[in-house]
């Protein structure tokens, strides 16, 4: 009889993968402290109110040649620093010449950065009273997708929008992904952010801005509302729209004379077309 007894001390019998020539160890757990290590090498996004991160080429080039933005530090690979290299020069930016491993590190995962990360300070918003007497403006109510947010800078710079209004809460930082998307837009648009937008919009009409709200289901076209400067188009959020305090407070409510089956768009979009159709009756102040 052959005894399955194993001897005290001696090591369990090996399983026939264990046995074969080369064949793989079993891997072991990874330990806690193992981790611990990998999360910390994971990019994650580093929230500093007095430091806002710019990156992608358009965006920090844009930042760099902005006399009003407060720079703090470039990090760029060889590569990125040479295009960049009359804007470092003029502007005596600290600059770090690093990888891409390293420009990928400081920032959320698959940030889109081509190789350059600019650390700057916020750029300082105006106050209501500072809006122009003959302004063309854009009014935010508490859109909260930076990529929405950035390309409508970006738009509001191509039709030379005289400022964004924003809310502070309930909107995203004025950096990382929307300054991306915005593509140097921010550097060109002033930004006024309100704590009150209701509030707001009142002060607006007392120094004669036309208020008008951009919502689907309105009765009227934008194209049918005589429109004139001063003028203030007022956005809400593709989900919530304008909330009552701030269709209230607008003197019409408008929607886009759309001929297809949707009757909604992304609020980027509607931004773009709002504003084309405002400037052919506004134009330039």
């Amino acid at each position: 009889m052959t005894r399955n007894r194993q001897r005290r001390g001696a090591e369990p019998p090996r399983t026939s993968d264990e046995r074969r020539p080369g064949a793989a160890k079993p891997r072991a757990a990874p330990q806690p402290a193992a981790e611990a290590g990998r999360a910390r090498d994971r990019p994650r996004e580093r929230r500093e109110p007095d430091v806002a991160r710019i990156y992608g080429f358009h965006s920090v080039e844009a930042a760099l040649n902005a006399p009003r933005r407060e720079l703090i530090r470039l990090y760029a690979t060889a590569a990125a620093a040479e295009r960049l290299k009359a804007a470092i020069d003029a502007r005596g930016v600290e600059t770090r010449i690093v990888g891409l491993e390293e420009v990928a590190g400081r920032l959320p995962r698959d940030s889109v950065h081509q190789g350059v990360l600019l650390e700057a300070r916020p750029l300082a918003p105006i106050d209501v009273s500072e809006l122009p007497a003959r302004g063309l403006v854009l009014v935010l109510d508490q859109i909260t997708d930076p990529h929405n947010v950035g390309a409508i800078f970006r738009t509001a710079a191509a039709f030379a929008v005289d400022a964004v209004v924003t809310t502070e809460r309930h909107a995203p930082e004025l950096s990382g992904a929307l300054a991306k998307s915005a593509s140097g837009g921010l550097e060109h648009v002033p930004i006024c952010s309100v704590t009150n937008l209701s509030r707001a919009l009142t002060e607006m009409g007392e120094m004669g801005y036309q208020r008008v709200g951009l919502d689907s289901e309105a009765p009227t076209t934008l194209d049918a509302i005589p429109l004139a400067r001063p003028l203030a188009l007022v956005l809400g959020a593709e989900d919530k729209g304008l909330r009552r305090l701030t269709r209230e407070r607008c003197d019409a409510l408008a929607r886009l004379d759309l001929p297809g089956a949707i009757r909604s768009l992304n609020v980027s979009n509607a931004a773009a077309i709002a504003l084309t159709l405002a400037w052919g009756k506004v134009g330039k102040a």
